[in-house]
């Protein structure tokens, strides 16, 4: 590492940068006050804050920086959905996406404003239905990488609806526990008073079922929802789709799930996308509803969105209600989810760059 590269404030924790400012004998509250600027403030010029002495913000100046993700592109949907590709500027890696899902009531109000985030480059684990698994992984984004696409989200639905945004979903672009000691840090900056004071019980972190992590989060008391990739309710069919269950299969994620459940006392959602014909049937949901027995949990049965190359395709409607059917009849909780922002590939599974970039590290085989 460089020592004499510029000291990235944005990249310190509210912590490190209290810390930070004690180490250069600079009272601890500066720290509060740079972090306000920056992550509430979403001002990024040291000479803009008011309230720190002229003679702290120049020497400041000679030795840190201010970064912030660069917005590429931006597509919207018909349906309100809206897409940013943001630039990370780092190793010449692909960008990454963002997306915020909108929605409205009957009369066309803003309600419920949802932001999808991204915490890796990429994605490691190559599961067969995913855009992004297909990239291959690239390296794990910075906690505030992660947490500048929320403060960015959060502007572009002011302007956009008039209404900041309410819950934040880790179900972008990467494996949130793959990159997990940034994804907790990133959910302190957004959750910090001086930052977006979101709400961690308005926070979901996904996962395809990481053993081992998912128990730190149970040994942490982790605030955040979680959510567990699920999308087969059997070890056979999963490990056709998700490559990870060969090596951590649905009896090491019952243990970490019972471990979880048993710390923190919060119940747990699968995500099921509905594949047609492959597990959809009256066995599959027989099988699902063993596994919601688990633990107290609900689960979200996702109509897919096509994505070009994979051969899984979104289950027909007359066999989603079968499925549904069959689901009631032992009483699981489930509600469909349509995947939103088809039309501009955000819906589920559809995250990735198209400009003809490298393939990176994945576990899938070739």
């Amino acid at each position: 590492m460089d020592n004499n590269q510029p000291i990235n404030l944005k990249a310190l924790t509210h912590q490190a940068l209290r810390d930070y400012c004690s180490e250069q004998g600079i009272p601890s509250y500066r720290g509060d006050q740079l972090f306000q600027w920056m992550w509430q403030k979403e001002v990024h010029d040291l000479a803009e804050m008011s309230n720190l002495p002229k003679s702290l913000r120049e020497s400041l100046e000679e030795v840190t920086s201010i970064t912030q993700l660069e917005r590429r592109k931006e597509t919207r949907s018909k349906d309100g959905t809206i897409k940013i590709l943001f630039e990370t500027g780092r190793d010449q890696s692909p960008p990454v996406e963002s997306v915020l899902i909108p929605d409205f009531d009957q009369e066309g109000a803003p309600q419920r404003m949802t932001v999808c985030v991204s915490s890796q480059v990429g994605c490691m684990f190559g599961c067969a239905f995913c855009a992004t698994g297909k990239m291959g992984y690239f390296r794990n984004l910075e906690a505030w990488e992660i947490a500048d696409q929320a403060v960015q989200m959060n502007r572009v639905a002011l302007d956009a609806y008039g209404k900041g945004i309410t819950n934040i979903v880790y179900m972008g672009m990467g494996e949130p526990l793959h990159n997990m000691r940034a994804v907790i840090d990133s959910v302190g900056m957004i959750t910090s008073p001086l930052g977006l004071e979101l709400s961690p019980k308005r926070i979901t972190v996904s996962t395809v079922g990481l053993a081992k992590q998912i128990k730190q989060l149970a040994e942490q008391k982790a605030a955040f929802n979680l959510a567990i990739s699920l999308h087969a309710p059997n070890d056979e069919k999963r490990d056709k789709i998700m490559p990870i269950n060969e090596s951590l299969n649905l009896s090491a994620l019952q243990e970490a799930l019972e471990a979880y459940y048993q710390a923190v006392q919060k119940p747990v959602t699968y995500e099921y996308l509905l594949f047609d014909e492959f597990n959809d049937t009256a066995d599959d949901a027989r099988a699902l509803a063993n596994i919601v027995s688990w633990i107290p949990s609900k689960v979200n049965i996702i109509m897919y969105n096509n994505v070009l190359g994979v051969e899984l395709k979104r289950a027909r409607e007359q066999r989603l209600d079968r499925f549904m059917q069959a689901l009631s009849k032992r009483g699981v909780r489930a509600t469909v989810r349509r995947s939103r922002g088809d039309d501009i590939d955000a819906g589920c599974g559809q995250l990735a760059i198209r400009e003809g970039i490298a393939k990176g590290k994945s576990i899938a085989k070739a």
